[in-house]
């Protein structure tokens, strides 16, 4: 039968409550792991909680709380400490119980209703569909699709989603930037602007094209020229030079647009597209899936972005100056106003990005995540008013930063600019050190923590490596029942009772662990809780396993044993499935 220690303590602790002060029976009743281990395996600071309430210091509340409490087989020891907190320590056999309730409950041990199937979107990765991804991109992905899986685990109802920034001027660069290199296939040759894309699959994009419709899409070159400011020299970058360059890519596009005419759209989408589902053949592989590829240009064909500026004008948040109409942002906290609608007609990015949230919302979430990469840090006070000028609840809708990723390789430093094109994609990273490492690495430091993803070390088959030392404790638990040759099911009937060295405790209390874990890392959106604690689980299962025989002479023994290693395995399996890492028998 499945023994929850947690939920035992907290009904001893409800039954002494009841006496102690009945009219304060509903109190909340929180129980930690102290930090030290000689202070007991749980501890709660129930009396200082109720100290204002019945008026006396929390030490006598914690006697007379001691006192009531139920006489309990499975505690071998309660103390008070310090200003007042009451310790437990539990008695052997309550702690290896655990291995039953892991063995029973499988890949559900460690599963909670914490989320009250509550429904939340998680919404991350949502990279512009430019180019490959890159390594940068990839921390995002495994973040997100860990951080997912995760909060499903835990009791939310999940919906993953990825924002397609179909709309705007990315996607023309894009577009113009396939359409000159085509030229160029046609021999019309265009000095290639240096702020378009630069990268190799653009030039593949251009051969397609060529394939396709031979020439059907060539102009001369007077034509794509006409009107279009000259570049400045390549050795300048002041802000006049990078100015006039974007000037140029501007007048390129606007001339493809009114050369190609109605062919316009059909080169725009076939870039799109190409790189999208680039995007999802790679996430795909790197195990990162969604439910939703929500397009930005959705939300200007069902005019939701019409009316959602229309509804924020009501509301007096929208102003009109030189031709522009602005989001009065700093009313909530940003450093400047925001320009919603251009001169032109044209609306903005984060026009778009405002109905998109409205979206979100109007869809009846509970709660909304958004993913962003560290640099987008400024952007979330102006989101963040723009939903409270819109009366929805900001509390709803929670942001999460991901730090850049740095790459090393022969300790030097890789580039990732996508327009530059000699970036490392993502796809390349997985090739060289495999998805395991790579999903697991990525997820190995608190998200808004800077990260250098070190290739050596994640290559490397050694303890200093934590996937590998990790899997290389479930396939060594795989061989060791290998070894055995015996039915696993019947461990189910395993004298427990006889894990009762020291070794063996502490690592039962430590399976004891991984629902609190499970359910802390959903709380504070942080899947790298679920990855130390895997890698502190492979070492105390590695110094267990270094330090006792395994297959004894003493067959109840031994039966206790691999029961206790089945678990282990059990939650190693569990953990690195939320993480979205694999578990090799053999290594």
């Amino acid at each position: 039968m499945t023994f929850d220690s947690r939920e035992h303590l907290t009904g001893l602790l409800q039954a002494a409550l009841a006496s102690v002060a009945p009219e304060h029976a509903e109190t909340p009743i929180h129980l930690e792991r102290p930090k030290q281990a000689d202070h007991g395996d749980f501890a709660t600071n129930l009396p200082m909680q109720l100290a204002r309430a019945l008026k006396l210091a929390p030490r006598v509340i914690a006697e007379r709380i001691v006192r009531e409490l139920p006489v309990s087989a499975e505690v071998s020891e309660v103390s008070i400490a310090g200003a007042g907190f009451i310790n437990f320590k539990l008695n052997s056999g309550a702690k290896t119980r655990i291995v039953a309730s892991v063995m029973e409950q499988a890949d559900n041990f460690g599963r909670s209703t914490l989320g009250g199937n509550a429904k939340v979107l998680v919404e991350f990765v949502s990279a512009n569909p430019t180019g490959p991804l890159h390594v940068g991109h990839g921390r995002g992905a495994a973040y997100g699709a860990s951080l997912s899986d995760l909060l499903a685990y835990a009791g939310w109802d999940v919906t993953r989603e990825y924002y397609v920034n179909d709309a705007g001027r990315q996607m023309d660069i894009l577009a113009v930037s396939t359409w000159i290199r085509y030229l160029d296939q046609h021999g019309v040759a265009i000095d290639y602007p240096p702020n378009a894309y630069q990268g190799v699959y653009v030039r593949d994009m251009a051969r397609q094209l060529t394939n396709a419709h031979g020439d059907k899409y060539v102009r001369a070159k007077l034509a794509v020229l006409e009107g279009t400011p000259g570049l400045p020299a390549a050795d300048r970058a002041d802000d006049e030079a990078k100015a006039q360059r974007e000037q140029h890519l501007d007048a390129l596009i606007a001339n493809g647009k009114a050369l190609l005419a109605e062919d316009w759209p059909y080169v725009h989408q076939h870039a799109l597209s190409e790189q999208l589902a680039d995007g999802r053949d790679d996430l795909n592989g790197f195990g990162v899936h969604f439910q939703n590829w929500f397009s930005e240009n959705s939300l200007f064909d069902t005019g939701l972005v019409k009316r959602c500026l229309e509804k924020l004008d009501a509301a007096g948040h929208i102003y009109e100056q030189n031709g522009a109409r602005w989001f009065r942002s700093t009313d909530f906290g940003d450093e400047k106003d925001r320009v919603v609608q251009r001169e032109n007609g044209l609306y903005t990015y984060f026009a778009s990005d405002i109905a998109y949230h409205l979206n979100k919302y109007e869809r009846g979430f509970d709660r909304m995540i958004n993913i962003w990469g560290a640099d987008h840090h400024g952007y979330i006070p102006r989101v963040k008013g723009a939903v409270k000028a819109l009366a929805l609840d900001p509390e709803k809708l929670d942001i999460a930063l991901v730090q850049f990723a740095v790459l090393y390789r022969n300790g030097e430093k890789a580039s990732m600019s996508t327009r530059a094109g000699d970036y490392v994609t993502l796809r390349a990273l997985r090739a060289e050190v495999g998805d395991d490492a790579c999903r697991f690495f990525y997820v190995l430091r608190k998200a808004d923590q800077h990260l250098d993803f070190d290739l050596d070390l994640a290559k490397s088959q050694s303890a200093d490596n934590p996937v590998y030392y990790i899997q290389y404790a479930h396939a060594r638990i795989c061989s060791l029942m290998a070894q055995w040759n015996g039915s696993e099911a019947d461990l189910n009937d395993a004298n427990l009772s006889l894990l009762s060295n020291p070794r063996e405790v502490a690592l039962t209390a430590f399976l004891g662990r991984f629902p609190e874990v499970v359910e802390s890392a959903a709380r504070d959106l942080a899947p790298h809780q679920i990855a130390f604690y895997l890698r502190d689980l492979a070492a105390e299962f590695h110094g267990y396993y270094n330090a006792e025989r395994m297959l004894v002479d003493d067959a109840a023994l031994t039966g206790a044993r691999l029961a206790l290693s089945v678990a282990v395995r059990q939650v190693i399996r569990n953990g690195m499935r939320l993480l979205g890492v694999s578990c090799p028998e053999s290594m």
